[in-house]
């Protein structure tokens, strides 16, 4: 009974935000609205365009359109805070509102993680075994995948936050970011973490450096079987594997960064949360889908009919 009269002290938390200087959170509003909003754009337009056109109804953009989701659900978890923060003096958070985020951030983080390897893997397949593709890709298949993902994020999400809620919080409530996450939570309670600590970094950090491997050892093979067998559109395919494993660094690497290592407060840690919780959202339409040019015509068709140019 006590330890639970302990742990109901702290009620809301105080996020620091990004900086403290007025013009310069101005700025860093505007900036960060665009993005925003290009990401909302962006993802939007992916999963409007591959549910209308009958064209689309593949695998891969069956899975690309799951990636746009996450990515418009991912930005929606932390944006908004960020963006209020950089307008109001006000930046607190109640507990439990601080604990929905954490949870719904790494729930949709862990799903994409799972997403993220899906697609190489999917590319394999149409690559060595484009006779049997559609077979292999069948519908079951890749909802089973998407499914596996979502579960995946649920149970990454849910030891996190599980092992949160054990832990005592009655005094200290500074949070040295412009949202709630575990790295920044942890210091606080009135209790040693250290076992909790590592139990996290085993969950979260190992588990994300191996997804990363799995990653880098899939673009390899890809990129091996078109240099070795691709004639035409060689430089095509080539540029967007490179474009694929730019992203892919932006996501991982700043993740590994957080996450795979003792929760300690170093300079590059609002940087690094920038790029894969507000940058990589945006980018990740913009590499993965609108650079393709079945997508494209895709969106100029949609267009067309929009504006009554041609028949529905």
């Amino acid at each position: 009974m006590e330890q639970q009269n302990v742990s109901s002290t702290v009620t809301e938390f105080v996020l620091l935000g990004l900086t403290q200087n007025p013009e310069l959170q101005r700025c860093l509003f505007i900036v960060f609205f665009i993005i925003y909003l290009t990401t909302w754009l962006g993802n939007f337009t992916i999963i409007t365009t591959v549910i209308t056109s009958h064209r689309l109804h593949t695998p891969m953009y069956f899975l690309l359109a799951n990636l746009a989701f996450l990515d418009v659900s991912d930005s929606s978890v932390n944006a908004p805070k960020l963006l209020l923060g950089l307008l109001s003096q006000h930046r607190t958070i109640s507990f439990n509102e601080c604990i929905l985020q954490m949870f719904l951030f790494h729930f949709i983080a862990g799903a994409m993680v799972v997403v993220l390897v899906v697609l190489p893997a999917d590319r394999y397949v149409a690559i060595y075994k484009p006779l049997r593709y559609l077979t292999i890709m069948n519908r079951g298949v890749c909802m089973g995948l998407v499914a596996g993902a979502w579960l995946s994020g649920l149970a990454h999400s849910a030891v996190q936050i599980g092992l949160i809620l054990q832990l005592p919080f009655c005094g200290p409530n500074i949070l040295d970011n412009f949202y709630c996450d575990v790295p920044q939570v942890m210091k606080l309670p009135c209790t040693d973490t250290y076992v909790v600590e590592l139990l996290m970094v085993s969950n979260g950090g190992m588990l994300v450096i191996v997804m990363f491997i799995i990653l880098l050892i899939s673009y390899t093979i890809i990129l091996v079987k078109i240099n070795k067998h691709v004639t035409d559109g060689k430089r095509k395919a080539l540029s967007t594997c490179g474009s694929q494993i730019t992203v892919v660094c932006l996501q991982f690497i700043p993740c590994i960064f957080i996450y795979a290592r003792p929760y300690r407060t170093l300079p590059m840690d609002k940087l690094a949360s920038i790029i894969y919780t507000v940058i990589t959202p945006m980018l990740n339409p913009m590499i993965y889908t609108l650079r393709n040019a079945e997508m494209k015509k895709a969106i100029r068709r949609q267009m067309m009919k929009r504006q009554g140019l041609v028949s529905t």
